[in-house]
């Protein structure tokens, strides 16, 4: 944001208070009084009466400002307004704003420079590493007409909060104009109506405007602490424009960087390492199995290993990372950041207007999530995945093919037995610390603790694929061959009856095994539902026990059938003694349906992984490269909506009884590497529908995020301060998990789509975008039969969501060329649905800043009155490079690298020539499609 040009300290003095400039202690600065985490000091800036150096001649003027540091005695160059063109009297729309983490007091001075631009075309900021006090030469476009300079001090504590200052040379002796500084706070409105507003259509002149202030209260709804964990270096832009009633609207912009680009994949990436070494001593435990399948176990645990190591790798190497929290678009390539999201920043645009006195706007804008260490040559994943399974489908006798639900499923009851059993250990040892105090109501409680696990217990095993993969495990073993080799079976044969994969038919017993035995099927039966007997028992023994502690005259049931099974009796005396054993049996009878479930759910792995080894693990890594860029955007969008809506009653509830919609605008052509691109995003958009947010009280002053869980099952635990959490409705704090439902539309913009549409294919944009918007349907629908009418803002319609979604459905069905309405709907939708807005292209610079920008002025024209004829002016703010300080035009767009200094063009031919006749277009496009096959070669 800053380039610093380190002076004498001579030069530098001169800005500075004596009593300053002779202390030889260290110096003491009077900090700014302003609410926490809002900008420390902005104001806005117009000058007035310029002298032009020629009578005849029309000034085209911007201010760059500069600010002098007491401690560091140097001079900074900070920002830059908009260039306003043809008047003496420029009103600049940009203004100035000064972070909450930047270092400027009362003490600090501010240098105001007024250029005259001769030529904007060829004006570039090249030029704002000059020095202040020399004139720029003429070939460079511009040239100085005069600076002032002011304390931070006379503006903050002048009465009419605004000073007027005089423009002088650099020799400081001719007068050529006049500044006005007026200190802006966003809180107080300006109902003032101007005095006057011209506007040429073509020139976008503006007059200066007489500005006056009403004091209102503001809601500081971005003034909260935990944002601070989230939240770094944030860059702000200050802005007024005209309402069409003539009446001012404040916006101020800001872009921040988040944490979570790294904190979230260095999270998951642990979770990784953690369960693949679980999964590798699974596939280890399985015990003795024949020859064929203990080489093929052999090697899906050396290949596990190797991608095992590579995480541990990568997690060691981002542990190192030190600097900046984002990932620059010059990064996409290095391996060690391949988990990491392309320039994922929050764009938030806060309006203060007449209309809607404070209205919050935010943009997650990131990188396409995609696997660019990796390439596109043979597409994204999209594709990967679908010729993956038709491969594993036809591997011969190999292995089993299960269906990639049943794999889901086996991982599953995997995770359900490693979460459920210590649950049940450790309430199973409570009881007993329960029964040895002879305390009953603590004996209550731990009975249903332990009841309610046991059940979930039992239920997790009531499933046809443990059945199944039991028979196929006991046919691996040394002592069983089979008949006939299993042949491979698709999803449709294999239907819902999965024994008959492997029947007992085909299982030949060895008679030089004599120790083997003839599998029984009903065996597995009796297994588990041991584990029901035995809590019945201790059930029985439990409610006895209370029974005569209650009423001890009364002789206990004889006939208890809840215990008919149970052969301990009740005979009086010590608790402790009398459910020792019962509790014992019951974990004796679970640790024995554990490790028959844990081997055949392990074996089932093993067959996913023997059936496509190595591919099977690099689309695992892929697919979790992709996850992991998709979450942390995820992760950033929430916590930033949360805090957002504390306040909306509406919303919350709308989110823990619905869910949250999360719209992701995607800007990728479907051309080339971009579609491969577009691949792996989709894929990893459509995985965060497994994601569940969880709501939890800090405990500390760590406010960073909790990942827990497992692939395909996360659930993301965002902690909030104890004051925040308590406006959170009931059902969330008790610990509902929320569901996300995210959407991604997309429509290639570039010139590769246009290549795309004329030669190419375009499918799987139109596969994508109406895929999506059953999603999108499926989510409104469920909006409309849980949430009542009025929760959306008075603003938002149900009637308008209806004609909007008919209109997006129409647009999608039209497969009209670079169809931008299929953005614009659904946007409107995602906003009016009170969701999360997030625009990727490539690296999130170009396409996405120029979309982003359009989308904020359109919200102020639609929903705050802009002025009709400051729509362009506006826009060229917000997108103007020279507004946003000192940048080096050699910064490449596409590449995000330092470049040698080149023409920014990169047509060889004038457009507007080639589209006089379509075949010199034709031409054209045959060129530009051989040009990229060159460079892509």
């Amino acid at each position: 944001m800053e380039i610093k040009e380190e002076r004498s300290s001579d030069e530098a003095r001169k800005f500075l208070p004596s009593s300053q400039v002779d202390s030889l202690g260290e110096p003491q600065f009077t900090s700014i009084q302003r609410i926490a985490n809002e900008p420390k000091l902005e104001f806005s800036l117009a000058c007035k009466d310029l002298v032009a150096a020629t009578r005849d001649r029309k000034l085209n003027t911007f201010i760059q400002v500069s600010v002098v540091h007491p401690a560091e005695h140097i001079l900074t160059r900070y920002s830059s307004t908009e260039i306003v063109e043809g008047t003496k009297d420029p009103l600049f729309l940009t203004g100035v704003t000064f972070p909450p983490e930047y270092p400027i007091y009362e003490e600090t001075k501010i240098k105001l420079t007024v250029y005259d631009v001769k030529d904007k075309s060829q004006d570039t900021v090249r030029t704002s590493v000059l020095p202040d006090h020399k004139e720029p030469r003429a070939d460079i476009g511009r040239s100085f007409l005069g600076c002032t300079t002011f304390r931070v001090a006379d503006l903050v504590k002048s009465k009419e909060q605004q000073l007027t200052l005089t423009l002088r040379t650099s020799d400081g002796g001719k007068t050529v104009g006049t500044i006005e500084v007026n200190l802006v706070k966003m809180g107080e409105l300006e109902d003032g109506e101007t005095d006057h507003v011209t506007t040429d259509a073509q020139d976008q002149k503006c007059a200066l405007v007489h500005e006056c202030t009403a004091t209102e209260g503001i809601s500081g709804k971005d003034s909260l602490p935990s944002l601070s964990a989230v939240l770094k270096n944030p860059i702000c832009k200050l802005y007024r424009f005209p309402t069409s009633d003539n009446k001012w609207m404040r916006i101020r912009e800001q872009m921040a960087e988040t944490t979570l680009s790294f904190h979230v994949p260095k999270e998951l990436i642990n979770l990784h390492i953690k369960e693949d070494m679980r999964r590798n001593q699974e596939l280890k435990d399985l015990g003795e199995l024949a020859p064929h399948w203990d080489n093929m176990r052999k090697s899906v645990i050396a290949h596990c290993d190797q991608m095992l190591s590579m995480y541990q790798d990568t997690l060691a190497e981002l542990g190192k990372h030190t600097g900046s929290s984002f990932k620059s678009s010059c990064s996409k390539g290095e391996k060690t950041l391949e988990f990491i999201p392309i320039n994922l920043h929050l764009q938030r645009m806060h309006v203060h207007s007449p209309r809607l006195k404070d209205a919050l706007y935010d943009v997650i804008t990131v990188g396409a999530p995609a696997a660019h260490f990796q390439g596109f040559k043979n597409g994204g994943l999209r594709k990967l995945l679908s010729k993956f399974e038709a491969e594993r489908r036809n591997t011969g006798y190999q292995c089993i093919y299960y269906s990639p639900e049943n794999t889901a499923k086996a991982k599953e009851v995997l995770s359900n037995i490693n979460h459920l059993q210590p649950l049940i250990s450790s309430h199973a040892d409570l009881l007993l610390s329960s029964a040895s105090q002879h305390s009953p109501d603590s004996l209550k409680n731990s009975l249903k603790m332990l009841s309610e696990k046991t059940e979930l217990f039992v239920h997790a095993f009531k499933d046809q694929l443990v059945r199944s993969a039991l028979l196929a495990l006991y046919t691996a073993r040394p002592g069983c061959v089979l008949k006939k080799p299993a042949m491979p079976r698709n999803s449709a044969e294999e239907g819902s009856d999965l024994q008959h994969q492997d029947h007992p038919s085909q299982i030949k017993r060895q008679d030089s095994i004599p120790h083997h035995s003839e599998y029984d099927e009903e065996e597995w039966d009796r297994v588990w539902a041991n584990v029901g007997k035995s809590l019945n028992c201790v059930i029985a023994m439990v409610d006895r026990l209370l029974e005569k502690d209650n009423v001890s005259s009364t002789k206990e049931g004889e006939n208890d059938p809840s215990a008919a099974d149970c052969k301990v009796f009740h005979t009086g005396g010590d608790w402790y003694e009398q459910l020792y054993p019962l509790v014992i049996t019951l974990k004796d009878c679970m640790e024995e349906v554990v490790t028959r479930a844990k081997q055949s759910m392990a074996f089932v792995l093993l067959q996913e992984l023997a059936c496509g080894l190595p591919q099977c693990l690099m689309l695992t890594l892929r697919r979790d490269i992709v996850f992991s860029q998709a979450l942390a955007g995820l992760v950033c969008g929430f916590i930033i909506k949360l805090h957002a809506g504390l306040h909306d009653q509406g919303f919350l509830q709308q989110l823990h009884t619905v869910g949250l919609l999360v719209q992701y605008e995607g800007l990728l052509s479907t051309y080339s590497e971009e579609a491969g691109m577009l691949e792996d995003m989709a894929v990893g958009i459509s995985d965060l529908q497994k994601v569940m947010f969880k709501v939890i009280e800090a405990k500390s002053e760590d406010f960073l995020p909790i990942i827990t869980g497992r692939r395909e099952h996360y659930v993301i635990e965002v902690q909030l301060p104890a004051k925040m959490f308590e406006l959170l409705p009931q059902e969330i704090k008790e610990g509902k998990l929320l569901r996300m439902y995210p959407v991604l539309f997309n429509v290639g913009i570039n010139e590769q789509q246009t290549l795309a549409e004329r030669f190419g294919d375009t499918t799987l944009q139109e596969n994508i975008n109406q895929e999506n918007l059953e999603l999108l349907k499926e989510y409104y629908k469920l909006f409309t039969e849980k949430m009542p009418p009025d929760c959306l803002p008075h603003f938002q319609e149900q009637n308008d969501l209806k004609g909007l979604l008919e209109n997006l459905h129409q647009n999608i069905q039209a497969k009209k060329r670079k169809n931008v309405e299929i953005m614009w709907l659904a946007a409107t939708i995602c906003r009016k649905l009170n969701g999360v807005r997030f625009t990727c292209c490539k690296s999130a610079k170009d396409r996405t800043s120029m979309s982003v920008t359009l989308e904020q002025c359109s919200i102020l024209r639609d929903e705050h009155q802009l002025h009709k004829d400051f729509f362009i002016r506006a826009l060229d703010c917000m997108r103007s490079r020279q507004t946003q300080g000192a940048l080096n035009e050699s910064d490449d767009p596409e590449t995000g690298c330092l470049a040698d200094n080149k023409p920014t063009s990169r047509h060889f031919y004038p457009v507007a020539l080639l589209l006089v006749s379509s075949h010199l277009l034709v031409v054209w496009l045959i060129l530009s499609l051989a040009l990229l096959l060159a460079k892509y070669q």
